[in-house]
């Protein structure tokens, strides 16, 4: 992706949910599925590509639910009344801290979004390889049942196979700058 020069800051991408040109448009793109438009509560990691998802979900009127960085400080509930005007600093990871509320109990999500390093037609993804997007999703799942899961990446990251174990979790939707994917079950 550096390569190609479709990665953008932070870099380099190794070690990280690469952010790319087009992260933007995959958001925009998101918020036209009727899960989307559905949900009330929003779960999403707190990489650099999903910033503008957590920005969208705050104009939207979502509530927003942010894992910190590793889980070190659990969970961020950011609710929407509270940032009008100003959901794209609180889509950050330091505004998510400066405008939300750290929380160990916080309501079902309507709808999870990770971000990958790659992912396949059938849904399997690969995170930066510490395990917090596997983790993040098995204890919602624990807490409320399933949840639908959504990946944004850019086109180059959707790729012909994912090594994968059978305790990963997979993705349900793959939204790319240009196309939706819905995985078959």
């Amino acid at each position: 992706m550096e390569c190609s020069g479709i990665a953008v800051f932070p870099l380099p991408v190794r070690g990280r949910i690469p952010n790319f040109v087009g992260a933007e448009a995959a958001a925009q793109k998101l918020r036209g599925l009727e899960e989307w438009k559905r949900a009330k509560v929003v779960f999403v990691n707190p990489d650099s590509p999903q910033r503008k998802v957590r920005e969208n979900a705050l104009a939207d009127g979502k509530i927003l639910i942010m894992a910190s960085p590793r889980l070190k400080k659990g969970f961020v509930l950011i609710d929407p009344a509270e940032v009008k005007g100003k959901e794209r600093v609180a889509s950050t990871i330091k505004g998510a801290f400066r405008f939300g509320v750290e929380v160990r109990d916080f309501p079902k999500p309507d709808l999870v979004v990770e971000g990958s390093v790659a992912v396949d037609r059938y849904g399997h993804r690969l995170g930066k390889g510490h395990g917090y997007g596997d983790v993040e999703i098995q204890m919602l799942k624990e807490m409320f049942g399933v949840i639908p899961v959504v990946t944004t990446v850019h086109d180059v990251q959707v790729v012909e196979d994912v090594p994968f174990e059978e305790k990963d979790e997979r993705v349900s939707i793959i939204v790319t700058p240009t196309s939706i994917i819905h995985i078959a079950r």
